[in-house]
């Protein structure tokens, strides 16, 4: 599940419990609360408290809870969603989502994160070849997180030098029970030129998952494949 109601979502924060009761009801698959977040864009006061108030709605009711995210997006990147500018102030919380500024400075809300963990984990994408691995490392250790999700795009496997970022990213997170998210339609490789695009073959994704698996996944170390899916918002 993924759940941001103090910037996105048509419903109330205290109404995590139904959302929860309303997908538990419907399968004995374990539900993890796969994002959650609150952004500091009209203030850092709201973040912080909907850090707490998620906590304390969450933790001891699901089994995972990875909190979106560590990192502010930087502002000359572009985040990913359908209309960008167009959605308004929609799109501009996307660059406020993080505990940690763009310049590295902490939060308010950085201050007590590690109060919840390690009941709370991370979510933080890396871009390709992203500049900030070895400081997520860092923050990461620092607030004692040891639950991390992040993404292995298939769209970035078509770059030079690809399995080497992806073998670099790998290694710095080994600390932590990684869970993978498969994301990101090539525009080439898409029934339309977009990383939300069903993929043209099916199997070529497919694959690309299995790749991923082969390459990284080891009996005990930490590294679980959610659920693949093609395209999502926000992924900074």
């Amino acid at each position: 599940m993924h759940g941001f109601p103090l910037d996105w979502n048509l419903w109330p924060i205290d109404g995590w419990p139904q959302k929860i009761d309303e997908i538990t009801a419907v399968t004995d698959l374990p539900v993890w609360v796969s994002e959650v977040g609150a952004s500091s864009f009209g203030a850092e006061e709201v973040q912080e408290f909907g850090l707490h108030r998620t906590a304390e709605l969450l933790i001891d009711r699901v089994p995972r809870i990875h909190w979106y995210s560590l990192f502010d997006l930087p502002q000359a990147w572009t985040a990913t969603t359908r209309h960008k500018e167009a959605e308004g102030s929609s799109y501009y919380r996307h660059f406020y989502m993080g505990l940690v500024r763009e310049d590295g400075t902490p939060k308010r809300a950085a201050r007590s994160f590690a109060d919840y963990t390690p009941a709370l984990g991370i979510c933080q994408w890396f871009h390709f070849e992203d500049q900030r691995l070895d400081d997520a490392v860092m923050w990461l250790k620092r607030l004692g997180v040891t639950q991390l999700r992040t993404g292995l795009s298939w769209a970035d496997s078509f770059r030079p030098d690809a399995d080497r970022w992806f073998d670099r990213m790998m290694r710095a997170l080994e600390p932590f029970e990684v869970t993978v998210t498969f994301c990101f339609t090539p525009e080439h490789r898409g029934l339309a030129p977009h990383h939300t695009s069903p993929p043209l073959v099916d199997e070529e994704f497919a694959e690309f998952c299995a790749r991923m698996l082969r390459r990284y996944w080891r009996a005990g170390a930490g590294f679980a494949p959610s659920p693949a899916r093609l395209g999502a918002a926000a992924e900074g």
